[in-house]
């Protein structure tokens, strides 16, 4: 049986780049926290977020979804990858002061969350990150000319890392890494497909890695 699961609460944070909101659902006797992003055109509704937010809190881990200022001001545009990349991290560090005290702390998304989660990984002090449907290597341009690979983003990090990746996903397919296990599943970079995969996937993972995570 799941631990019981507080109500989800609303923090508005202060970044540089305007407000940004945390949803925050409290585990009781929480052992850990995980952080997760939106996509660049979505939200925190997104179903493959849910099913990991659902995942961790089975585990006895608070969920924190954040909502980039971009979105909290009500446009579908993403900002700049600075802009992302430093109200995440003001983000983090101010839930890691509050209301996460004291839990170690996994930090990700899905797309272009899961990017600012791995460029921010060091910075934000993460334990380990989790990336739903990585955007790999965006789609070909007019010109014909090859888009350049995302990987290194993947390869920066240095803790360990859960990607679940549709198996038809336009982006393409991780690689396995020394640090990273990549969970293919069926569907392609929405991961609507098949929820209880991604569920699954990072059920086991977490379980996996929960003795690796420094003690509260």
């Amino acid at each position: 049986m799941a631990p019981p699961v507080a109500p989800a609460t609303v923090v508005e944070i202060d970044t540089p780049h305007g407000p940004a909101r945390a949803h925050l659902r409290p585990a009781a006797a929480a052992t850990a926290a995980l952080v997760l992003g939106h996509g660049a055109g979505g939200g925190i509704a997104a179903r493959d977020l849910g099913a990991a937010s659902d995942a961790a809190a089975a585990h006895g881990i608070t969920v924190a979804l954040v909502e980039q200022p971009y979105r909290v001001a009500g446009r579908r545009s993403p900002a700049p990858a600075r802009q992302l990349d430093l109200a995440w991290t003001v983000v983090v560090e101010q839930l890691r002061a509050d209301p996460l005290a004291g839990l170690p702390l996994i930090v990700g998304g899905r797309s272009s969350g899961a990017r600012v989660a791995c460029r921010t990984a060091a910075a934000t002090r993460a334990s380990a990150v989790v990336c739903l449907a990585f955007p790999l290597v965006p789609p070909r341009r007019s010109s014909g000319k090859p888009a350049e690979s995302r990987l290194p983003e993947l390869e920066a990090v240095g803790v360990p890392v859960l990607v679940v990746q549709g198996e038809t996903d336009p982006f393409g397919m991780p690689p396995q890494g020394r640090r990273r296990t990549v969970v293919p599943v069926r569907g392609d970079h929405s991961l609507r497909s098949d929820l209880p995969a991604v569920s699954a996937a990072v059920s086991a993972w977490l379980a996996d890695i929960a003795r690796s995570l420094p003690t509260r």
